[in-house]
């Protein structure tokens, strides 16, 4: 994400009957998600935020391989 994508406001969505949500267009633009992408989300406070798995996967590997440094 570039810092102009930062606290940026791409719109608003509506959930639905079975509680799913469509990520409008722009903001799926900017961030390069695609049909079939996962995605993780998180619940924080008042906000729910989005991860790419690939991010998430990514964060995990390299948060064991520190704690794994530490436990040494």
């Amino acid at each position: 994400m570039s810092e102009s994508q930062s606290g940026k406001m791409f719109g608003a969505v509506t959930v639905g009957e079975r509680g799913q949500i469509v990520i409008p267009s722009d903001i799926r633009k900017s961030f390069q998600i695609k049909p079939g992408d996962k995605l993780i989300v998180f619940a924080q406070a008042n906000a729910i935020r989005l991860i790419r798995s690939e991010t998430f996967t990514k964060f995990l590997a390299e948060a064991s391989e520190v704690m794994e440094k530490i436990q040494k």
